[in-house]
């Protein structure tokens, strides 16, 4: 049974993750999804006294509103839909743990960036946890409605393949939504032939993923965000996923100029997975 982990705080960006995220399940009949809340702690009044709500008040408040979501979301999807709200002072860590301790397959949330203030304070979270790399992190771009997932780039640098591709996650991924697999390169260098090292990587690659009967691009252009954007229209693109590294290209996904490009003012969702 798959478990896939939809935090909200009931904005629309968040109501629009999950709602993707319902209809992303609705075909596998063993999917769960799981609505999360995080909730700080009252504290006292500036004089001492207690205030008149409690945390198990707030607590029932918002598993009111999880139940109402959860009603609202089965106007849409047959899908089982469970919903927790947990104590807690930071999102990211909070959700680390809970994906830790109870096997969740995927984590599914928006992105917001309309203003400076959202970037920071709502798209943060989102890229936060896809670097922590505990589990795949689907991110819901703001304006992203649910197509089914038929095709997926996955792009790579092509560099060390074997030790920094996280093959058992991608699989695992690709195999939940069984798409065409597009596998994009982008570098400035390319010439008319590839080098041996770069057919070296291509092989392992298209043995490694064989049943997915992959296609391959090495793009020969200077901006990667705007090959990636190119690609992602002119092959009907459902699905991006990265694997972020340090000192690579991938690494520039999340830099905030970049991040805005392909999360912010895209509607395609972007998987993160961890080497």
């Amino acid at each position: 049974m798959k478990k896939f982990l939809v935090p909200t705080d009931f904005s629309e960006t968040s109501k629009n993750a999950a709602r993707y995220a319902v209809e992303l399940a609705q075909d596998d009949p063993g999917t769960t999804i799981i609505l999360y809340n995080i909730y700080d702690k009252l504290a006292p009044g500036s004089d001492g006294s207690l205030l008149t709500e409690t945390n198990e008040d707030r607590k029932k408040v918002l598993n009111q509103a999880l139940l109402n979501l959860e009603i609202e979301l089965h106007e849409i999807s047959t899908v089982r839909i469970e919903y927790v709200a947990e104590e807690g002072t930071s999102l990211v860590e909070s959700i680390e743990k809970y994906v830790r301790y109870n096997a969740i397959n995927f984590v599914i949330m928006g992105i917001t960036g309309a203003t400076k203030l959202e970037q920071i304070f709502f798209g943060s979270n989102a890229l936060n946890m896809a670097r922590q790399g505990v589990c795949p992190v689907i991110i819901v771009p703001p304006k992203a409605q649910f197509k089914k997932i038929k095709n997926v780039m996955l792009l790579s640098d092509f560099k060390n393949v074997r030790s920094t591709t996280p093959v058992a996650q991608i699989r695992q991924l690709l195999e939940t939504f069984k798409p065409d697999l597009h596998i994009v390169n982008v570098d400035s260098e390319h010439h008319v032939q590839l080098t041996d090292e770069y057919k070296k990587e291509r092989d392992w690659m298209e043995k490694t993923f064989s049943d997915f009967k992959p296609e391959f691009y090495f793009i020969r252009m200077y901006d990667f965000l705007e090959a990636a954007s190119n690609f992602t229209s002119d092959h009907n693109i459902d699905l991006i996923i990265t694997v972020p590294r340090k000192h690579s290209f991938l690494s520039g996904l999340y830099k905030t100029s970049h991040t805005k490009k392909l999360a912010y003012h895209s509607h395609i969702p972007v998987a993160a997975i961890h080497e």
